[in-house]
């Protein structure tokens, strides 16, 4: 399809005139089980929020609320070279970040693949693997200078139980990774000690997960940022809590009760046990045909990753029940998870009234002619799966701001889904206009603002590992009371 002209016209609706009744009425139905009103919303937010706290306490919840030992927020004033590294699924991200100390930085950064055969490998050939391109990315940029020890900050967005911020052991492998001798082993000392084999001048600083990153690089370019999140493939936020909130680390700590402690809430797991979240026949059948049933419950109603799986389901039931594609062959929209959130952002995209992108899109991917009013069911279905995914992780957000008593801030926010999925911005302010009741306002001046964040992985791992210096120089701790540790360790051997 050929555009003209510098920019797509806005999305729109169309008229719903030429749609026939059984349509129509199917569409009414869609509206009712996917909207999520303002009163639902609400009664969803005291929930969460009671879950947060329970996440916190000694007995623990579906929420895990995962303290990270990140104590200090930058105060913009940080400088000094630092390294990051971020070990994804398919790539490894290796930066060098400068902090000049006006809340500005500048960034080198290389990616090098991560072979498919290293994710089953062995463990030791894993952080060789690492400390290669380390060594490989220190030769490319600094070739003749002789090298200083460098502090370096490790996204390790795998779960992990930390008792103190340069440790990690991991509890399970996800994203492909199935290496034997590492789950229940700490990670850094694993690094580090393929670090010393290649004589490799990096300490490993801090081990932080992404989400935590993002709220701090965020913070560091914008001090009014309280909160990071993620909104792609899956779901996550971070914030600040005082240690005297969290009755979990009661005993384990020598803290000052208001002592702000980063907590990595890992809220893809709200409502595991089904008590408030409106799912959908939908829903329920995505959640038992996956790897882990009963878990994830929020996530799988609102990451990237199942967008495009509800959307398949329902268009399946509809073409079985024989309102739509009659007398297609549908064969291909069998196939689970064929369709991802991208697609979904090209139904809502087109900006044709009779949807002929859509028509081309659907007989090039899966060989089916639509009919025009088809388009326009698809097309509200994929708006309706869309506007639920923005104003349930709306809830999330005010959720945390109501617990903290935070009536005016900014919140980071990264992942494919808030940075490219359409309008997704602008619904999930809608729905904290209706929680917060913000309705003779502009959306330009609600309180809470959730914008673009900056590169967690990256800047905020390299922030952390400066702040982690900082406070290791001061005297103050970084973890839990050493004897704590000990005790913990020679348990766990």
């Amino acid at each position: 399809m050929v555009h003209l002209g510098p920019k797509k016209p806005p999305s729109r609706k169309g008229s719903m005139a030429d749609v026939p009744r059984d349509l129509l009425e199917q569409i009414s139905q869609l509206e009712t089980l996917f909207t999520v009103d303002a009163h639902k919303l609400c009664t969803i937010v005291d929930h969460f929020m009671k879950e947060l706290e329970k996440g916190l306490s000694k007995e623990g919840g579906s929420i895990p609320m995962i303290p990270t030992w990140v104590m200090t927020m930058p105060d913009g004033k940080e400088k000094g070279t630092y390294l990051a590294l971020d070990m994804g699924g398919t790539n490894l991200r290796v930066c060098e970040v400068e902090l000049l100390g006006n809340r500005d930085f500048d960034i080198t950064q290389s990616k090098y693949h991560m072979p498919e055969e290293m994710k089953t490998g062995s463990s030791e050939q894993l952080w060789d693997y690492i400390a290669d391109c380390l060594q490989a990315f220190l030769q490319s940029h600094h070739p003749n200078d002789a090298q200083k020890e460098l502090s370096l900050g490790f996204t390790f967005s795998y779960p992990c139980t930390q008792t103190a911020i340069h440790n990690g052991v991991l509890q399970r492998w996800t994203k492909g990774f199935d290496i034997d001798n590492v789950e229940g082993h700490d990670v850094q000392p694993m690094l580090e000690a393929a670090l010393k084999r290649k004589n490799v001048p990096i300490t490993v600083t801090a081990l932080i997960n992404d989400t935590t990153g993002t709220m701090v690089a965020s913070n560091y370019t914008d001090p009014e940022t309280q909160m990071g999140v993620i909104f792609g493939t899956g779901c996550n936020a971070a914030y600040f809590d005082v240690v005297k909130n969290i009755p979990k680390l009661e005993g384990l700590v020598d803290l000052a009760p208001e002592t702000p402690m980063a907590i990595n809430c890992e809220w893809g797991a709200f409502d595991n046990e089904h008590v408030v979240l409106p799912r959908t026949k939908y829903d329920i059948q995505i959640d038992e045909e996956s790897p882990r049933p009963n878990q994830q419950a929020f996530e799988k109603m609102i990451a990237g990753l199942y967008l495009g799986e509800i959307h398949r389901l329902v268009m399946l039931d509809l073409h079985e029940q024989g309102f739509i594609f009659e007398k297609q062959n549908a064969e291909k929209l069998k196939k689970p998870y064929s369709i991802d959130a991208s697609l979904l952002s090209q139904i809502e995209e087109d900006p044709f009234e009779n949807l002929t992108e859509v028509e081309d899109l659907f007989l090039s991917r899966f060989g089916i002619q639509t009919t025009e009013p088809e388009r326009k069911l698809l097309r509200r279905l994929a708006e309706l799966i869309g506007t639920r995914s923005a104003r349930l992780s709306a809830a999330g957000v005010a959720a945390i701001c109501k617990k903290m008593g935070i009536e005016k801030c900014h919140v980071g926010a990264d992942g494919s889904v808030f940075n490219k999925y359409p309008h997704f911005q602008e619904r999930g302010a809608e729905a904290l206009a209706e929680i917060f009741g913000w309705h003779d306002m502009p959306p330009t001046h609600y309180p809470i603002k959730v914008q673009p964040a900056e590169d967690g992985s990256g800047v905020g791992a390299a922030l952390i590992a400066a702040l982690t210096l900082k406070r290791m120089k001061e005297g103050l701790p970084v973890g839990m009371k050493p004897e704590i540790i000990e005790h913990l360790a020679q348990e766990h051997k």
